[in-house]
């Protein structure tokens, strides 16, 4: 199976999922992937009669057919109705199908959406086992045809799976020929010793770069290496605005490091970035 030969793309008709859809499609399209839109209907209420229930499922199964099908038209789509709990339906037919990413906006509502996480992203950036893409920001995806990745930022916290994420931001370099920057953000200066900043950079820095150099020869990766103090989503999101980066890749498996487990850090890095996060 190729780097992404399945994508995910979960809808429930918002204009958040029509640009999740359009990133799904550029990325197919360069991919030759499937792509496939699921949308999760939740079980029929218990006071709905049995042929009001028909009605409305042929209904929504009719509204999935025709989402953006002419806007998609030219890549491999395969629409599925299934029924259960979103969440849990997603990641078991992630799982199921073995997709190779899932690509779903975060749900955050109004001037706050940056602050807020959806519950069903949330749960799906826990539990699943493929990489993940997902962004406060994918309403605002360009209509196709979509401009291609140019600048791609990985974030690692040097844990266990930072290696695994930035092959992954790798395959997607490849895939775009885009230029690659790999990014460590370290622990900010105390203030009690903003004097031995020098020092900092000496033994703080150079020790990071050290290892980005090591991370970089064992993975084969081309890219350049930036090393920043501070609180690490602010220093992420910081760097892909000056980047101009198109999309950022962390690491969500590590049992330790900054990030955790989808851990407090990811979830910020998600919410402050200025372009779509994949957390693998």
């Amino acid at each position: 199976m190729g780097f992404l030969a399945r994508i995910l793309a979960p809808v429930e008709f918002s204009e958040r999922c029509v640009g999740a859809a359009r990133y799904a499609k550029l990325l197919a399209g360069h991919s030759q992937a499937e792509l496939v839109l699921l949308h999760v209907l939740a079980p029929a209420p218990l006071e709905m009669k049995a042929e009001a229930w028909q009605r409305h499922k042929a209904q929504v199964e009719q509204h999935l057919n025709d989402f953006l099908s002419a806007e998609l038209s030219g890549i491999a789509v395969r629409r599925v109705l299934s029924e259960g709990q979103p969440a849990s339906t997603i990641v078991t037919y992630a799982h199921e199908q073995a997709a190779s990413l899932i690509l779903m906006p975060t749900h955050g509502f109004g001037p706050f959406r940056r602050f807020i996480l959806g519950s069903n992203t949330a749960k799906v950036l826990h539990d699943a086992d493929c990489p993940v893409w997902t962004g406060a920001h994918m309403e605002e995806a360009p209509p196709t045809p979509a401009a291609p990745i140019a600048n791609i930022l990985c974030a690692v916290d040097l844990g266990p799976q930072s290696a695994t994420a930035l092959r992954w931001a790798v395959e997607l370099q490849k895939q775009f020929a885009a230029r690659l920057t790999l990014l460590h953000a370290t622990l900010a200066i105390p203030a009690m010793v903003k004097s031995s900043e020098a020092n900092w950079n000496v033994v703080v820095r150079d020790a990071a770069e050290k290892e980005l150099k090591k991370l970089r020869q064992e993975t084969g990766a081309s890219a350049q290496l930036l090393v920043e103090a501070g609180e690490p989503a602010q220093v992420i999101a910081a760097a892909a605005g000056a980047l101009g980066a198109d999309v950022v890749v962390i690491g969500r498996g590590s049992a330790a490091g900054g990030f955790g487990r989808l851990r407090s850090n990811a979830y910020a890095v998600i919410r402050q970035s200025p372009c779509p996060v994949v957390s693998v």
